[in-house]
């Protein structure tokens, strides 16, 4: 879930979506080829480099070069552009502002042993055996009861990724696919989420009505992804308890662990139930975690500066490193501060300044027309919706127009079908809201990614709920499986 967007934001008669009657499908497509083209070279065979540290960053810049031509060629003005990358860019403010946050809530937590004395009890409570599946539950119920999966991975999951990767020996990719997977279940069946909010509203159905149909698709595809990571486990060569007894005594003589610590994500995670803004939360956290700080830790203080306050400032904006007498400890004691989500928001920048200029010139709006023509049964409906919803989250980069343009598209198609609108909210969520994860410029992959320190790439394989859910959906239009149909289909609207 991003927090960046007012439900009144996505009001239906409100939201505007640009088409340009002189743009074909072909040259609609010509920025897309060019930029997953771009994209696949930098990624198979330039190792991500190809263009330097930020080659995805300039490789985005040069695909909205090439859509900007494409527009030129159909009389699209500068200005026009220029007001679609400002509405985008815009439209990010907040989600740049929680990215900063998380940068210095990772470096303050962790000079105030908040992420520390995460790790020190979790090694104690959750065994190897189970941890995946205990991880997939833990990020679920934490997502269920904020409604963001972003608050998940910036608490709980950086903890279970310390635990997993430097304590355990498990891959990374594995330990964020299962916090990922079960974030993103609990964002999608929580009142509380936004997204869940905005699917029923562009489909035309109430909330509820929306989370109980979206049940009978979102609990199979968890119940397999816990199934999945079940047998995962079992093939796993984890550290033995020796090295986790070492982990303890190495984490219990550098920092001083206390339970009292648990009051800093505690304060955050209440706060988010209360519904309070999220930048309020998250600076509440790095604020709390501050005064903790000088409380438990004042002798980590002086170990990374001179003075508390410069050791403070350090961790807030730039790398902090703790060095113990645990080569995997000290990867794992090290945060970059709001330094280090830098590249992260470069990204996010980049992809709104594509989808932005493939919005201006109609590009968007033309290449769901062309989807929408291609839905001939019901089930071509569902798999239109779904390319829909996926082709939006990767040339928009952002999963809230993922669910917004198709929501809007094919609403009437629906409609004009005798099905119920729920049909068509619970295919917005099961593939435009867990899909944009899967996605490294999207928005979301690239907070996950950020906030997780695995790259998509790595995770991608193990968020097995997040590429499931879009084929279970299918699964269910295919069998007629749950697709309800309206009781009086003559007051379809025309």
């Amino acid at each position: 879930m991003q927090e960046n967007k007012n439900l009144s934001e996505f009001d239906i008669e409100d939201q505007k979506i640009i088409e340009n009657i002189e743009l074909n499908i072909w040259e609609a497509l010509i920025p897309v080829v060019i930029l997953m083209g771009l994209l696949a070279y930098n990624i198979f065979f330039a190792d991500g480099v190809w263009l330097g540290d930020y080659s995805n960053q300039i490789i985005l810049l040069l695909g909205g070069l090439v859509a900007a031509i494409v527009g030129f060629w159909n009389k699209v003005g500068v200005g026009t552009m220029i007001m679609e990358i400002w509405e985008n860019l815009k439209s990010i403010f907040i989600p740049v502002m929680i990215l900063l946050l998380v940068g210095a809530l990772a470096g303050t937590w962790l000079v105030s042993g908040v992420i520390p004395a995460m790790v020190y009890y979790g090694l104690q409570v959750l065994s190897p055996e189970i941890f995946l599946p205990a991880s997939v539950v833990i990020a679920a119920i934490i997502s269920i009861a904020t409604g963001s999966s972003w608050t998940t991975s910036a608490t709980v999951g950086i903890a279970l990724i310390g635990i997993g990767t430097s304590a355990l020996g498990i891959p990374g990719g594995m330990v964020a696919g299962a916090v990922i997977s079960g974030a993103y279940f609990g964002d999608k069946m929580s009142p509380l989420s936004d997204t869940t909010n905005l699917a029923p509203a562009m489909a035309g159905t109430d909330l509820f009505t929306h989370i109980r149909y979206m049940a009978f698709t979102t609990v199979p595809s968890i119940l397999v992804t816990l199934i999945a990571f079940g047998i995962i486990t079992t093939t796993l060569e984890t550290a033995g308890t020796a090295d986790i007894s070492g982990f303890l005594n190495t984490i219990g003589s550098t920092f001083n662990i206390s339970p009292w610590l648990f009051a800093v994500p505690g304060i955050v995670i209440v706060l988010i139930l209360f519904k309070t803004k999220p930048l309020i939360a998250l600076a509440s956290g790095v604020i709390a975690a501050i005064v903790f700080a000088f409380i438990f830790q004042p002798e980590i203080l002086g170990q990374i500066s001179t003075s508390k306050s410069g050791a403070l400032t350090q961790a807030v904006f730039t790398d902090t490193a703790i060095t113990t007498d645990n080569e995997k400890l000290n990867d794992l004691f090290s945060a970059g501060g709001m330094q280090g989500m830098l590249w992260t928001i470069f990204l996010i920048v980049c992809a709104m300044v594509f989808g932005g200029i493939m919005d201006a010139i109609g590009a968007l709006a033309r290449i769901t027309r062309e989807l929408l023509k291609m839905a001939k049964t019901i089930f071509g409906l569902f798999a239109s919706t779904v390319i829909s919803c996926l082709g939006l989250n990767a040339i928009a980069s952002d999963q809230y127009l993922a669910i917004v343009i198709p929501g809007k598209m094919f609403k009437k198609a629906f409609d004009d079908r005798g099905l119920a609108p729920e049909n068509l909210s619970r295919t917005l969520e099961d593939s435009g809201t867990v899909t944009s994860v899967l996605i490294p410029w999207n928005t979301c992959g690239a907070y996950q990614s950020g906030v997780l320190g695995v790259s998509v790439a790595d995770y991608f394989f193990y968020a097995i709920f997040n590429w499931l859910s879009p084929f279970m959906t299918l699964l269910f239009a295919a069998f007629r499986i749950k697709i309800r149909m309206m009781l009086n289909p003559k007051t379809v609207q025309a």
